[in-house]
């Protein structure tokens, strides 16, 4: 299978039968290729950005989509609600509208403002989980640590 995306940017929007709208978006930002992945259900807005390292091949892109894509979406903890966009429609769409839909985002570069809220947002829950196990973890070893100072001492006063 051979896919042609125009002037270094790719945009696959898919339809899943249960109303799922997602959209895959890949462009150059600074050092690296970065590929977001925004999936819309139930009104609600998942985000994901994975970094392709060095320009992706076609093949590299469709391999993350096959096989990649969907277990990372479906362990993405977080989704926001998402005002203003239109729900994706189920059902089969007419070819020509979907032609302009397609022409309409490849015109479109980037990712919605919704999608890098919804990123950060990801971004601050999983700062904040992991402050709360590194703070777990410091905590733990103290006590160990302590553990150890009170059972050195009894050991060095155990014969008087």
């Amino acid at each position: 299978m051979s896919v042609t995306f125009p002037l270094g940017m790719s945009v696959v929007p898919l339809l899943n039968k249960r109303g799922i709208y997602m959209k895959l978006t890949v462009f150059y930002e600074g050092k690296f290729w970065v590929g977001v992945i925004e999936e819309m259900a139930e009104g609600k807005l998942k985000v994901y950005r994975h970094i392709f390292g060095g320009e992706p091949k076609d093949p590299e892109i469709w391999q993350f989509v096959i096989h990649d894509m969907l277990p990372v979406m479906d362990a993405l903890s977080r989704s926001t609600g998402v005002k203003g966009m239109k729900e994706a429609a189920g059902g089969r769409i007419n070819p020509k509208r979907l032609a302009r839909l397609t022409a309409r985002e490849m015109d479109n570069r980037g990712i919605s403002t919704f999608a890098q809220k919804a990123l950060k947002q990801e971004y601050e829950q999983r700062k904040k989980e992991k402050a709360s196990t590194g703070r777990e973890e410091r905590e733990r070893q103290e006590a160990l640590k302590r553990e150890r100072k009170v059972l050195k001492a009894k050991q060095r006063h155990r014969g008087r």
